[in-house]
């Protein structure tokens, strides 16, 4: 594809660091960790991703604004310009050959073409690291040609949105980037594709963390939005990790997609989440954190930068992860799954059980509430749905992948269960605190350990969700919104008004399954 033959494929870790240096594209600093900035943009930049509408793929699809279509016609142009780049190139590039998913029979040969060496050790943490004998006999199953340095001017004749753009193809299994050097456009982006074939192999791809029992015969699934404690809860010194972002669920059980973690770096704090601070060290990229110019020490508090500074790292970095025991970054099949939420309004309950209808509901919708002050101007609690806990990565329609979920659960009669880490009992403009940690965490152990017992259980009021009363450690008034709420007229009001925004953002998938919809919230009640 690339006539240039001036390139570097799949160099060690300290030859990439080296060139890095050399190249002038970071510095060594702390703990011998290599700090880098990713430039115009330190996120991803969702408005201007597109896949190419043809007659390979189209008709799977879910087009709208996750999904924006873009002509062959268009994407040709844009690849052709990318490829010039490359040709034109006096140095060196860099290529990494790898893998997306822990699997063998469900994973995915990648190729990550790059023109920065920062850029391939990022890469080389994220994925799955190939044997010299599976190099040797490597062919791609897609490729990413990263071109940060392309912008495309005349941006409005080519149906895009700006002059940046990530475009897919997957009849020609190629992406190409223009003119983002975030780096966390690739790992997505292997994500979004993953999004699109395994399903149609009848394996669930899901944006969740997962961790095993110490003996490895149990597994458990974390799925919630930024914000809800997905990856806090995941991390248990009596539970390896399996993974914290991305995962497929096969006839075989648990697999990682990833070979690496890409955790946030803002404020980060060495004493509540030492996993990820001890895992900052050599080979380690520390992507825009505001360090001293001079002793190259970090300030993790600082967001002058970004919102979004970041540490990329291989998961065996993690001491109790199951690739730092040798192992592969797989586990059985689930028994238990949860899904997470911060009700900022204290209508969802601290802890219920599911139904399979009414998992796959909650699956579609991804509900959390961004909180008063987390973002500039807002001062109440916001409504947040991403459908599937993923839906900037999603290529098929939602309700596949509920479909598959449901056809999991039935196999495997796994138990779903929604844990809420934010408030209950009123909502979080009332003054209350947030739940204790401690007393998520102590839920979460009863869920793992299988010690909830339903034989004493109530229904929410407005989603039906069953919980369990007489509950070790946990008191009755605490676990039941109703009961614990001072002012049920505000109770009622607030709950009625957290159904409506459900019920209006589910009418935008378009499901006709009557025995879904018949699981969604009820409004309109009153005590």
């Amino acid at each position: 594809m690339i006539k240039n033959q001036n390139f570097k494929r799949n160099l060690n870790v300290e030859d990439l660091i080296n060139d890095a240096v050399d190249n002038k594209e970071g510095v060594i600093g702390l703990n011998g960790s290599l700090m880098v900035d990713t430039g115009e943009f330190s996120g991803r930049i969702p408005n201007d991703k597109f896949i190419v509408d043809e007659d390979f793929s189209n008709k799977n699809i879910w087009w709208g604004e996750v999904n924006k279509r873009i002509s062959e016609k268009n994407f040709d142009y844009l690849l052709n310009k990318v490829l010039k780049t490359y040709e034109d190139l006096s140095t060196s590039y860099y290529v990494f050959d790898g893998f997306a998913g822990d699997d063998n029979d469900n994973s995915l040969n990648v190729r990550m073409i790059t023109k920065k060496a920062w850029q391939s050790l990022f890469v080389n943490n994220m994925f799955i690291r190939p044997s010299k004998n599976q190099l040797e006999n490597f062919f791609p199953d897609f490729t990413i040609i990263n071109a940060y340095d392309v912008k495309e001017e005349n941006w409005n004749d080519y149906g895009l949105n700006s002059e940046n753009f990530i475009v897919f193809n997957i009849k020609k299994k190629i992406a190409i980037i223009g003119g983002t050097e975030y780096a966390g456009e690739m790992k997505k982006g292997i994500f979004s594709m993953m999004h699109y074939y395994l399903p149609l192999k009848n394996v669930l791809s899901m944006h969740c963390s997962a961790n095993v029992s110490a003996s490895h015969n149990q597994s458990t699934l974390f799925f919630g939005l930024s914000g809800t404690g997905k990856t806090t809860l995941s991390t248990n010194a009596n539970r390896p990790l399996i993974g914290d972002d991305e995962h497929g669920w096969s006839d075989k059980g648990i697999f990682n997609f990833e070979g690496g973690c890409y955790a946030k770096a803002i404020n980060l704090d060495k004493n509540k989440e030492p996993e990820i601070f001890n895992a900052i060290k050599y080979g380690t990229l520390l992507e825009n954190v505001v360090f001293d110019l001079e002793s190259k020490q970090v300030d993790f508090d600082d967001s002058s930068k970004s919102e979004n500074s970041r540490i990329c790292y291989p998961i065996d970095f993690v001491e109790n992860s199951l690739r730092s025991k040798g192992l592969k970054s797989a586990g059985p099949h689930p028994n238990s799954i949860i899904f997470l939420t911060c009700d900022a309004y204290g209508i969802m309950p601290p802890l219920a059980r599911m139904t399979k209808k009414q998992a796959m509901y909650h699956f579609i919708s991804g509900y959390t509430a961004k909180m008063a002050g987390t973002e500039m101007g807002v001062t109440e609690p916001v409504a947040a749905f991403s459908p599937c806990y993923g839906g900037p990565f999603l290529t098929l329609h939602p309700l596949k992948y509920a479909e598959l979920l449901e056809k999991k659960l039935n196999k495997h009669n796994s138990s779903v269960f929604l844990v809420n880490t934010g408030w209950s009992g009123s909502s979080s403009t009332s003054g209350s605190p947030r739940i204790d940690l401690n007393l998520t965490k102590h839920i979460i152990s009863l869920i793992t350990e299988e010690r909830l017992n339903f034989n004493k259980s109530i229904h929410d009021k407005f989603f039906d969700l069953e919980i369990p009363i007489k509950v070790e450690g946990l008191d009755d008034k605490f676990l039941v919104p109703h009961l614990s709420w001072s002012n049920l007229e505000k109770y009622f009001s607030t709950g009625n008004m957290l159904a409506r925004l459900f019920n209006n953002n589910f009418e935008k998938f378009n499901i006709k399954d009557p025995d879904i919809l018949a699981v969604g919230p009820k409004i309109n009640l009153s005590s």
